[in-house]
């Protein structure tokens, strides 16, 4: 039997307390039958990306039951992708145990470095399959609490693998006592992303009507910031003369109105939804709603993610954009994805802007074909390495879930 570090014992001899699940789980569904795949991420964008993960298991095997937790979510859970995501068991052992008894998950894929060492130490305990992904070169975290000693060590020390985002990540962890055939190196953890599809013969059209035109887009502008972009375009185009802006507007029904404020700023326009083609003369392609995205992201070399000049939404995430090709350019209001943009602009695959000017200065300097094709090989670079990644994860999920089915 492994010794179990004294850190460690001394915290779950402090994490008692009373029993805050009861009327909650008194709410419980019944544990389904079969094996339960359990997900828990520090921060809501780890519980996404894991979501689009284990969409593509979905696809292969439907042979088991997802339960989610997440840290940073209100306490009554929310619905992500039409799955409940709820709060994880407060840190005293009589919850834990009342969570692991009821639900006795066979496999928890953990992400991120907010540790739970009761939670992990018992489930552990109970035999089920740890896993830990997306490991940063930073500092451990665990529910705060004056009274507990710091047992991020032994908690590693449980899982039975563990993903390190760099060489860095892992030798953090191999000075806290993680064995080293523990440790697997990987790139950080990537939505996984399904490329939107593209009709073969409007793309060669289009590509023919444009015959070799400089081509950026706008992709799901907000109302607020189409003046701002539509005015860097017209700046653009004084330096490069048949440069063309597609538009897809964050919703359908502002397509009349960035339509009227082409007008305004003096841009000649074509109206996709109207059934109107570019010509020669035209300088922006507007679309009705995003049904041709895919479409446009591969027409256009560059483009600008909206959403992110202005508003409140936190920008969308530059996964698809990279996905498909595109060199990106983004505003500052990009909270909700800001990892994933910091990677790209770490790679050369993306700039940020921060108003009208420094966008038409990023259109002018970037249209060049060969600035684009240099940051768009980069941002598919950080795709590809964040898809092995998940290969990676997927691959031991498969089997252990494969091992489950023999011992059952």
């Amino acid at each position: 039997m492994v010794r179990r570090p004294f850190s460690l014992t001394a915290y779950l001899a402090l994490a008692r307390g009373s029993d805050r699940l009861t009327a909650e789980a008194a709410q419980w569904p019944s544990r389904p039958s079969g094996p339960i795949l359990w997900l828990h991420g520090d921060t809501r964008a780890r519980i996404e990306t894991l979501l689009t993960l284990i969409k593509r298991l979905r696809g292969q095997r439907d042979d088991f039951t997802l339960l989610l937790t997440c840290d940073s979510i209100p306490s009554d859970g929310l619905e992500l992708d039409g799955h409940k995501v709820s709060a994880p068991p407060a840190e005293t052992l009589s919850d834990v145990h009342r969570f692991l008894n009821h639900w006795r998950p066979d496999i928890l894929v953990w992400a991120g470095n907010g540790l739970r060492p009761a939670l992990i130490h018992e489930a552990a305990m109970a035999g089920t399959h740890l896993l830990l992904a997306d490991a940063a070169d930073a500092p451990w975290r665990q529910p705060s609490s004056r009274f507990l000693p710091d047992a991020s060590a032994g908690a590693l020390s449980l899982f039975h693998m563990i993903v390190a985002q760099d060489k860095k990540s892992a030798i953090r962890m191999r000075r806290l006592g993680v064995p080293d055939d523990r440790i697997e190196v990987a790139s950080p953890l990537e939505p996984e992303v399904f490329p939107l599809s593209s009709h073969n013969g409007l793309h060669e059209e289009l590509t023919a009507i444009l015959a070799g035109r400089p081509v950026w887009l706008g992709a799901n502008v907000q109302r607020d910031e189409a003046d701002a972009i539509l005015r860097a375009h017209r700046r653009a185009a004084r330096l490069a003369h048949r440069l063309l802006l597609v538009i897809v507007p964050a919703e359908p029904e502002d397509e009349p109105f960035i339509a009227e404020q082409c007008l305004e700023v003096g841009l000649r326009l074509a109206r996709w939804e109207n059934g109107e083609m570019p010509d020669e003369n035209t300088q922006v392609l507007l679309a009705g709603d995003d049904s041709e995205l895919g479409l446009w992201y591969r027409v256009a070399p560059l483009c600008f993610l909206g959403g992110s000049l202005a508003g409140k939404t936190g920008g969308q995430s530059p996964m698809m954009a990279a996905a498909l090709g595109s060199a990106i350019l983004y505003g500052p209001n990009v909270g909700r994805h800001l990892e994933a943009y910091s990677r790209l602009v770490a790679a050369g695959a993306a700039r940020i802007v921060k108003d009208m000017d420094s966008l038409s200065a990023a259109v002018s300097h970037l249209i060049a074909p060969d600035r684009a094709a240099a940051m768009a090989h980069a941002g598919w670079n950080v795709v590809s390495a964040g898809a092995e990644t998940a290969d990676l994860v997927l691959g031991q999920v498969n089997e252990w879930l494969d091992s489950l089915e023999t011992t059952r």
